[in-house]
């Protein structure tokens, strides 16, 4: 489907836009189950002041929605409303002063944790099993092999819906499990994290452990990562695998036969092949268990 055109009335607003803006731009491309509908407007900015600049300038009611790598997203097929901003060259910056590692959000986990390895940095080698951008990482307190966001971050920069420029603490993001309370609508443009001296050999060799636990564990298709939250005191896949759900398929989607928390798009699938199949394993899990899974995986857009 195709979205009525705003850019007119968009650009009318914003003389001084700098970044890139485009009409129903199709967002599957960016997500990595290659499936999904178009943004009615797609925007990535140039920097921090660009963006700024046009949160504080876009007419209040137009929704804005952000996404990152689209490692952990499934767009609806009918697409998203409104303006989808995804950050690029202008927020994939890291710097190091000392055992401090800053960096935009635009830049994936794993190099960030690689900057971090070179300069003899521990403590952020966890990030290397992460398939998603620092912005991802803040936004859902990601972690993963032993460490988290929120045992790491020492403050996060972001640009609120009015184009104010805010600072926000470790305690001020409200950090719980994969999930962060700062509101939605602030795009996270950097963050600062705290690491320790290591030794340069040793962290490469633990970020080579997680990577060949990460290749032996989970899959390589066209995934979205773990599919489910934890709940507390059970394994999202050991719930999936009890209720028969391992290989499970709907349309041309299926729960992974390697790992049981990772939903795989196979050749011709949609993105209400996906969802559906998430929502069934849902319900199999509730009726054997009694648990109710909670979706890891964002969601946007609309349906057809």
């Amino acid at each position: 489907m195709a979205f009525p055109d705003i850019l007119p009335e968009l650009k009318g607003r914003l003389p001084q836009l700098r970044g890139r803006l485009i009409a129903n731009q199709s967002l599957g491309e960016f997500a990595w189950f290659r499936v999904g509908g178009p943004a009615q407007a797609l925007f990535m900015p140039e920097d921090e002041d660009d963006l700024a600049y046009v949160l504080r300038n876009m007419p209040p009611e137009i929704p804005v929605t952000v996404i990152g790598a689209g490692s952990n997203l499934i767009v609806r097929d009918g697409g998203v409303e409104g303006v989808v901003i995804r950050l690029g060259r202008g927020f994939n910056e890291v710097a190091i002063d000392g055992e401090r590692v800053t960096a935009g959000t635009a830049m994936l986990d794993v190099m960030v944790s690689r900057a971090a390895q070179k300069a003899g940095i521990a403590g952020l080698a966890f990030y290397s099993g992460i398939p998603g951008t620092i912005g991802g990482a803040l936004r859902m307190n990601g972690g993963a092999y032993g460490g988290e966001t929120k045992d790491v971050l020492i403050e996060a920069r972001g640009v609120d819906r009015q184009g104010n420029i805010r600072a926000y603490s470790n305690a001020d993001m409200g950090f719980s499990y994969r999930h962060c309370g700062v509101p939605e609508n602030v795009v996270f443009t950097r963050a600062v994290f705290q690491g320790r001296k290591g030794d340069p050999e040793a962290i490469a060799a633990e970020m080579a452990e997680i990577k060949k636990k990460r290749e032996a564990s989970q899959p390589r298709n066209r995934t979205g990562g773990s599919t489910f939250k934890n709940p507390p005191g059970h394994s999202s896949w050991k719930l999936v695998d009890e209720a028969g759900c391992r290989g499970f398929k709907v349309g041309n989607a299926q729960v992974s036969e390697l790992h049981s928390n990772f939903l795989i798009s196979l050749d011709g699938a949609t993105a209400a092949d996906i969802e559906t199949l998430g929502e069934t394993v849902r319900a199999r899990v509730k009726a054997h268990s009694g648990i109710d899974l909670e979706w890891e995986i964002k969601r946007i857009g609309n349906s057809v």
